[in-house]
């Protein structure tokens, strides 16, 4: 449903008086009466008038349309219109004329001058409006239950939509275990306050996992590159490597080959599923460039070992 724009219709501000809207009434409808107007379409237009002026010549009405235009671009507002008024009726004036105003002003005007009614209205009023925050987090914090303090502003906008100053405001929060990056967390009423009784919007948190400098993620697996001397890989043994929850010795098999991978069970991350496992990936690296007696020893271990690594190539 398209939203009506009363103040533009009346070529008034917002903030106008009521004085200055019954200024401009008078004259538009000199204008576009169409007993005596040639403007073009000029029957449609003073019925826009007409209509924006029964809304905006009441104190209460004017109040209740503010509401509606500080939430205009709200892509809630076609749903809200519903709640507004369930079935669009035709409205009456105090006259008993008949009046064949927008589906706009059915929708949130008509029938709607009872005191049963207006209870009615406050009680549904306006919802407020969803907050978003991005929320960072380290890679080990997943693990366990965290709670965090939080900051954030909220909007605030004054009767005729304009925003106002925005208030501080500051939580405690609860970040459970497991979370993921992207994971939103909902705070429900956090958000910014509804209008007319309407309830509060709400926080949305959405979780940014830092990039850690050892562990890669996947899934809820770790991996982590595991450097080796080559005799480390040759004979074997225990190194001490680190976890996200403290070091451990790994034991290296005799042999091991870069890129072999060795599986340190329930060291990865928390998930729904259980907790996942963190992969070793094994390199081997070369010392730097040799010394004279260390070349020597390098060339003793050539002569002694029948070993070609590309034997593959024939």
């Amino acid at each position: 449903m398209e939203f009506k724009d009363y103040y533009a219709v009346m070529d008034v501000e917002p903030t106008a008086s009521l004085k200055e809207i019954k200024t401009a009434y008078r004259r538009l409808a000199r204008k576009y009466h169409p007993d005596v107007s040639s403007e073009v379409d000029a029957e449609n237009k003073f019925k826009e008038v007409a209509e924006a002026y029964e809304v905006l010549k009441d104190t209460e009405r004017r109040a209740e349309y503010d509401e509606l235009r500080l939430h205009r671009n709200d892509p809630r507002f076609s749903q809200q219109q519903a709640a507004y008024n369930p079935g669009g009726q035709q409205w009456h004036s105090a006259s008993g004329d008949t009046h064949d105003f927008s589906d706009f002003f059915e929708s949130f005007f008509a029938n709607r001058g009872s005191a049963a009614n207006h209870s009615t209205r406050q009680s549904r009023g306006v919802r407020g409006q969803d907050l978003e925050m991005e929320l960072p987090i380290f890679l080990e914090e997943t693990l366990t239950e965290q709670t965090r303090s939080i900051s954030y502003k909220i909007p605030s906008y004054d009767a005729a939509g304009r925003p106002g100053a925005e208030t501080a405001k500051t939580l405690k929060v609860k970040i459970p275990a497991g979370v993921g990056d992207g994971e939103r967390i909902r705070l429900k009423g956090q958000g910014a306050p509804g209008l007319g009784g309407g309830a509060n919007g709400d926080l949305f948190l959405i979780i940014r996992i830092a990039p850690h400098p050892l562990f890669d993620v996947d899934g809820s697996n770790l991996q982590l590159v595991v450097p080796l001397a080559p005799w480390e890989a040759a004979l074997g043994g225990s190194i001490e490597m680190p976890t996200l929850s403290g070091k451990i010795t790994l034991t290296i098999p005799a042999g091991s080959q870069s890129g072999q991978k060795l599986r340190i069970k329930g060291k990865g991350l928390v998930s729904k599923k259980g907790t996942g496992d963190l992969y070793a990936i094994l390199k081997i690296v070369m010392p730097p460039k040799p010394d004279e007696k260390t070349r020597e020893l390098w060339g003793q271990l050539s002569e002694q070992v029948s070993f070609n690594p590309r034997t593959g190539w024939e």
